[in-house]
């Protein structure tokens, strides 16, 4: 390959390595990978064609409002939430705990990245995840008896964050 890139960039015929696309400069291209075209302009396509794709597109996304839906009312969400916030004894404490959750997000985030640039590291934690999701799926959602326990479970955690048990 070396030797026909020499032989092509000495000779006086440059046509062996011109490109497919007539172009009106020869230039040498001194690559091993194929020329590819370029793409073609959208406007080149019939309008027809651009108008059944747009079509077909549009239809799948296609959602349907239905009146039994009730409309929030903005007035009434923020007199809501002024009488929660009114009800707070330690609004300090809620600010400050809002924050944490946000900074422990961003630093999460830090870590993920981190971890995401190891090369392979990523495939290993995707292996993890997978694992850890069969062994739940084992352990708690295939059998009715274990469906029942994590039920069970997640109602005394309820119970124990709401502060009534």
């Amino acid at each position: 390959m070396a030797a026909t890139v020499y032989a092509a960039a000495t000779s006086s015929s440059v046509t062996a390595l011109s490109p497919r696309v007539p172009t009106s400069t020869a230039t040498v291209r001194c690559s091993a990978l194929p020329y590819l075209r370029p793409r073609l302009p959208s406007h080149s396509f019939p309008s027809s064609i651009k108008q059944v794709s747009d079509a077909r597109r549009s239809s799948s996304f296609l959602i349907r409002a239905t009146e039994e839906s009730s409309p929030v009312d903005a007035s009434e969400l923020f007199t809501d939430l002024k009488e929660k916030w009114d009800a707070v004894e330690n609004k300090s404490t809620v600010i400050l705990y809002g924050g944490g959750a946000i900074v422990a997000v961003w630093l999460s985030s830090i870590v993920v990245s981190a971890i995401n640039s190891v090369p392979l590291l990523p495939k290993i934690m995707e292996l993890v995840g997978l694992g850890y999701t069969g062994w739940f799926v084992y352990r708690y959602l295939l059998f009715k008896s274990s469906r029942k326990e994590l039920a069970s479970d997640i109602e005394a955690l309820k119970k124990k964050i709401a502060g009534t048990e």
